[in-house]
């Protein structure tokens, strides 16, 4: 299959991210970027990477077939019609924009020109991710209760544009979107059923610099994200638990740790001393009811992203990352906005 030329647009470090990897791309070639600084044209010259005389001279480029949207969340619609318009498929960077309104827009452009339009939802190739999905499918320690995925960090939110709200800053949008994501992949798209969220704002008063938002399903199951950039110890990266097992991974390429429960019930449990109390509740099983051990990080190759959304514009198959599913994960964060300024869970 011939190799579909990308530009970019927006060459900061996402827009750097989809550069390298473009250049080592088995299904696509990097036509070239462009980007409002000067100074970031440069670096692309410096890397002998094509840079485009403005933004127009990109879309009429007639060989460039898909354009990635790589900028700050607040023009990623204008800019995503501009290509779309223009007859080229777009991926725009995550979150694809702010509001539903506005993906709507964005979708209705796609339509009308004939072209696919999708966001960089690259984290569903995560290996942690990829792992918990796969223990909560197999349903080997029963049906899960709940899962808590956690990213913590202690800098901040970094120093530009992510700080302030008119550019779409703050940690619900930035990383909230990936872990959203995650979870509906697990649980279901059509299963969220409400939410209920609280946010920091410590050293950023006017974006979220951290939150903890709580899904709930309509099966019953429940799910938290967490991020914070004040944590100066990490919480496991996951932490699932179920009927008959709990399944932990405490860092990001760090493999699964499983304990079954083989056996619920003991006799002649022997109380332990905790602290200054007793306690038969809290006492540690024995290796006659569970059975612990390890799952290896499941095989995850991230070019399959541009690969398989390249396939699906040659072939007209469905995309990987659908609009029902980009609207869901909108409409997930926009309740959990509401939930932080209410106070109450939200349904959606």
């Amino acid at each position: 299959m011939e190799k579909m030329r990308v530009a970019i647009v927006g060459y900061g470090g996402m827009g750097g991210w989809h550069a390298k990897h473009l250049l080592a791309s088995d299904v696509a070639e990097l036509a070239g970027i462009w980007d409002i600084k000067p100074s970031q044209r440069e670096k692309a010259i410096s890397l002998n990477i094509h840079v485009y005389e403005s933004y127009e001279d990109l879309l009429a480029d007639k060989t460039v077939e898909l354009v990635t949207v790589a900028t700050p969340n607040d023009v990623h619609e204008e800019l995503a019609i501009q290509a779309l318009n223009a007859g080229k498929n777009v991926i725009c960077e995550k979150p694809v924009t702010m509001t539903v309104e506005s993906l709507d827009r964005m979708i209705a452009a796609a339509e009308r020109n004939g072209v696919r339009f999708t966001t960089h939802q690259n984290r569903r190739w995560d290996v942690d991710y990829l792992a918990m999905k796969k223990v909560h499918d197999s349903g080997e320690i029963g049906k899960v209760i709940n899962i808590e995925s956690r990213v913590h960090g202690s800098r901040g939110i970094p120093g530009d544009w992510r700080q302030e709200k008119k550019y779409g800053g703050g940690m619900l949008y930035d990383w909230g979107i990936h872990l959203i994501d995650q979870m509906l992949m697990i649980f279901g798209f059509d299963q969220v059923d409400s939410v209920y969220c609280i946010a920091d704002y410590l050293t950023n008063k006017e974006v979220d610099d951290g939150f903890r938002l709580d899904i709930n399903f309509k099966n019953g199951a429940r799910a938290t994200v967490e991020i914070g950039t004040t944590n100066f110890i990490a919480m496991p990266r996951f932490y699932l638990r179920a009927e008959n097992g709990t399944a932990m991974i405490a860092d990001w390429k760090d493999e699964t740790k499983v304990v079954k429960c083989t056996k619920q019930y003991e006799g002649n449990v022997i109380p332990v001393q905790t602290a200054a109390g007793l306690t038969k509740t809290m006492a540690p099983r024995n290796e006659i009811t569970t059975e612990t051990y390890t799952i290896p990080c499941p095989a995850s190759d991230v070019h399959d992203y541009y690969r398989h959304y390249i396939n699906a514009i040659r072939t007209g198959t469905e995309q990987d990352v659908t609009y029902e599913q980009m609207r869901t994960d909108l409409r997930v964060i926009l309740a959990a906005f509401e939930s932080i300024e209410t106070g109450t869970i939200v349904k959606l």
